[in-house]
């Protein structure tokens, strides 16, 4: 069961960098709609997604030219979100710390980087992982929760 764990990390973590670079024009900026984000809401059902996703975005983060600050703070910041996704009671609050923490979180370094208005930042990155946690990401969430 431990090696099957290890591959469902393995997996989201490729997927997010793959999504992230494939969609990267949206994915990065004061303005974002990270595809890949759509994958927060996967540790609702086991908390076995949670290494998988920190480490989808750590190297992510990686390539998104906003540095350590993107690096460290965000992929911590997604590490905490999915943490307390994993703790959600109903399965329609799982976006709810991603799109909190990644819009009041992310946009602290994100404003400062862009030179836009920080509350401009939370309104577009909240929009933004809004968008596809819950469009994207509860419709994924429904198609994998008869495995686990």
């Amino acid at each position: 069961m431990k090696v099957k764990k290890i591959a469902y990390s393995g997996v989201v973590a490729a997927l997010y960098v793959a999504l992230f670079l494939l969609f990267q024009p949206i994915s990065v900026g004061p303005v974002q709609f990270r595809i890949a984000e759509a994958f927060t809401v996967l540790p609702f059902l086991s908390p076995v997604f949670i290494p998988g996703l920190f480490i989808g975005v750590f190297l992510s983060n990686i390539f998104s030219g906003l540095g350590p600050w993107d690096i460290y703070f965000g992929s911590f910041l997604t590490l905490l979100a999915a943490f307390l996704t994993w703790k959600m009671p109903k399965k329609f609050l799982a976006p709810l710390p991603p799109v909190l923490i990644n819009a009041f979180g992310v946009s602290l370094y994100v404003s400062a980087l862009y030179g836009v208005p920080y509350f401009y930042s939370v309104l577009w990155i909240g929009i933004g992982e809004a968008v596809v946690t819950y469009l994207i990401g509860i419709p994924v969430l429904n198609i994998l929760k008869k495995y686990f």
